[in-house]
């Protein structure tokens, strides 16, 4: 909803909302939590959001000028590229499934590197705003 210069976003219905910084260069392991669906909002900066799906990675680009809420199931192992030279803080709106499970936090390894030219490519397609 748009009111004069303000614009409201409908919050995310949740049992726990955190505010999370992904530093500037960051290359994240990858996670899969299996009692908790996250609701990710990029509020400031950009990042891009790997998911692992049938073996393949999806390289997904977020960005405070492109506001969007993107939502990860259970069971999906996940992860996040910073390449900019800024961080990038994000509101995950989380739905609990069940009590936390300790090994949700616990980073996993790669099964196979991940392509950093085409996460490069997902931020690139976003629309930057025009400076003045």
């Amino acid at each position: 909803m748009k009111n004069g210069m303000a614009e409201f976003y409908t919050p995310q219905a949740s049992h726990e909302t955190m505010l999370v910084q992904i530093a500037a260069g960051a290359i994240d392991d990858l996670f899969v939590h299996h009692f908790q669906t996250d609701q990710l909002l990029v509020v400031r900066g950009s990042f891009v959001l790997v998911v692992l799906s049938d073996r393949q990675y999806q390289y997904i680009p977020l960005s405070e000028y492109r506001p969007a809420v993107v939502t990860i199931p259970p069971n999906v192992p996940h992860a996040a590229i910073n390449l900019s030279d800024q961080p990038c803080v994000m509101v995950n709106a989380v739905l609990r499934h069940g009590a936390p499970y300790a090994k949700d936090y616990q980073p996993r390894r790669h099964p196979f590197p991940f392509d950093l030219d085409a996460a490069r490519r997902a931020i690139a397609s976003l629309e930057m705003p025009i400076s003045a």
